[in-house]
């Protein structure tokens, strides 16, 4: 099974005790990390993996999307992979960083109809296969990294997020 070194930043205290986002998301990530080596054939190096993860809030994940991606606006998470990877691919020691923005977390979900913890267990998938190499920038890309990210949270007991909708392109 695949070993995660997962460390933790917690920006903004409404995200609440950061030993317990450590566990939450090291039981989400551990089982995409698994799945992800079970049925993609992920390989994974003999020694764990170091992935970041941030939780902030929107103002802060605002500055950092204007900055990376040219886009002015807050969002729900963003991912930056230390180093460029396809699916299939081996990744380095270190994965990379998942940025994750309180506010927005929150107002989706309840736009949603859904569980906090249930849209962050999401986001935390979602944002884990982009340090993969999975992205929706296209129809295709995006159909197959959905698909993915639907079967991983079945394994954790979640619906689909995408059911009725179109592709996030």
């Amino acid at each position: 099974m695949p070993e995660l070194d997962i460390q933790i930043s917690v920006e903004d205290e409404r995200w609440g005790d950061e030993d317990e986002l450590l566990v939450a998301a090291d039981k989400v990530l551990a089982l995409a990390a698994s799945y992800l080596a079970r049925h993609e054939k992920q390989p994974f190096p003999p020694h764990p993996v170091e992935l970041s993860l941030v939780f902030t809030d929107d103002e802060t994940i605002r500055e950092i999307n204007a900055e990376w991606r040219g886009k002015d606006k807050p969002t729900n998470v963003l991912s930056f992979p230390a180093f460029p990877i396809t699916p299939g691919k081996k990744p380095g020691p270190m994965l990379g960083d998942i940025v994750i923005a309180r506010e927005t977390v929150e107002r989706e979900a309840l736009d949603l109809e859904k569980p906090f913890e249930d849209h962050l267990t999401h986001l935390m998938v979602h944002g884990f296969l982009h340090l993969f190499g999975y992205d929706h920038l296209n129809d295709d890309e995006a159909e197959q990294m959905e698909a993915l990210e639907t079967r991983i949270l079945a394994e954790l007991g979640l619906s689909d997020p995408y059911a009725g909708q179109d592709p996030i392109v």
